[in-house]
């Protein structure tokens, strides 16, 4: 069988049938890399200054009259708008 023919098989086998839907939660939790760039601290600064930025975003419009961030003893941080 010719190298021609097995890539002409393979590419006939896939379909709908090979594809699995994520939710947006569960891509996101397969692929971060694809959202915040690295899943290491550099990734994870930028994924929290973002979150603030949405919150003050939302101040500015007029939708919070606060914004606060909470970095929590387990390294987390909580960020309320």
């Amino acid at each position: 069988m010719s190298d021609d023919q097995n890539v002409n098989d393979a590419a006939g086998e896939y379909g709908a049938d090979n594809l699995q839907h994520l939710s947006d939660r569960d891509h996101v939790r397969k692929r971060p890399g694809m959202y915040i760039g690295d899943t290491f601290s550099r990734g994870l600064h930028h994924l929290v200054y973002e979150v603030v930025d949405n919150s003050i975003d939302e101040a500015m419009a007029g939708h919070a009259t606060k914004v606060g961030v909470v970095i929590n003893p387990d390294g987390s941080v909580t960020v309320e708008d």
